[in-house]
């Protein structure tokens, strides 16, 4: 009987390592063994493995930072809003105790690495030349650039979050809301709409590859047709839009007309340049301005934060202007 125990013994030991290597597999590349919970994200830069779902995360743009609110995710840093100190107003509250590490064209290394992330998350299109040396601090995954469309972005960062399930259904309850705005607008949205953007010493018409172009394309308004031959095949920006001088202000007409100011810190430049434009006597002859269908909205929910929050109020404020 006592030769049988140590057999049982051998048997017993051997069951838990196999059941130990049935929740491990091997990393290809390396050799190295990883839990089951291990998934890979392809994205801009080439692919990145997490062996776990991350706790920890820095996220590098602004849409990204509204992405993982959206997802019910804190970051322990971010990149500081472009408007706002440090945050934009509509998210501030859920970011109190979030470390700032720079700003989306320079980030913070230095402080990155010191905040020990198991996972960064950033964009070819601002970071880069960044890429390697963030990659050596945690894995990091980067979309390929910025758009008016950030729903594709969006799954990007809901995959590195492995939280996929969650992000389709945040997505979800966006297009229902655009579907029941869309609905309450009716016959709105036979209008046509202009949207312009000052800045400090420059000005510019917004089209229909912006944040808010998508939006109001997506609810189905009708562009400006004066604009179309503005954004030619040479306009540097694309469909995103094109800087002008005041001579173009006519072409800024509409049925309705909306505009935002970019002016952090209430940068007196940028405010100097939208008094001077508004006040302007080809502004006042615009159709839109005699018959008081101009509206001032905000630049951080209209265009800069560009994520999934702030889609979700401008979408409210679109409504709420239309059905007055």
């Amino acid at each position: 009987m006592n030769k049988i125990k140590p057999f049982f013994a051998i048997i017993s030991i051997f069951s838990l390592l196999l059941l130990a290597a049935c929740g491990q597999k091997e990393d290809t590349t390396t050799g190295e063994k990883q839990d089951d919970t291990s998934y890979t994200v392809e994205h801009a830069m080439g692919s990145t493995t997490l062996k776990k779902t991350p706790e920890k995360i820095v996220i590098l743009t602004n849409e990204g930072t509204e992405a993982l609110l959206s997802l019910g995710v804190k970051p322990v840093g971010a990149v500081q809003s472009w408007l706002g100190d440090p945050w934009y107003d509509h998210i501030s509250d859920e970011m109190k105790d979030v470390e700032v590490v720079g700003v989306e064209q320079e980030v913070n290394l230095e402080k990155i690495a010191a905040l020990k992330p198991d996972l960064i998350i950033g964009t070819k299109v601002r970071q880069e030349a960044v890429y390697d040396q963030l990659s050596a601090i945690a894995p990091t995954v980067f979309s390929d650039t910025l758009r008016g469309d950030w729903k594709e972005n969006f799954k990007l960062y809901a995959k590195a979050l492995n939280l996929e399930e969650k992000g389709n259904e945040v997505l979800s309850q966006f297009d229902a809301h655009l579907d029941e705005v869309k609905q309450s607008l009716g016959d709105k949205t036979d209008q046509e709409i202009s949207i312009v953007r000052f800045m400090a010493g420059q000005s510019r018409i917004y089209y229909t590859d912006s944040f808010s172009g998508v939006i109001f394309e997506d609810l189905g308004f009708k562009r400006a047709s004066q604009q179309t031959e503005l954004f030619t095949a040479d306009n540097k920006l694309g469909n995103l839009a094109i800087e002008v001088g005041k001579e173009v202000i006519p072409k800024m007409d509409g049925d309705v007309l909306f505009y935002f100011t970019y002016a952090p810190q209430g940068d007196k430049a940028a405010l100097d340049t939208a008094k001077e434009w508004t006040n302007d006597p080809l502004w006042k002859n615009l159709n839109a301005v005699k018959s008081g269908n101009v509206h001032e909205v905000s630049d951080a929910i209209w265009n800069t934060a560009g994520g999934v929050l702030a889609a979700n109020i401008m979408l409210d404020e679109v409504e709420e202007i239309f059905n007055k």
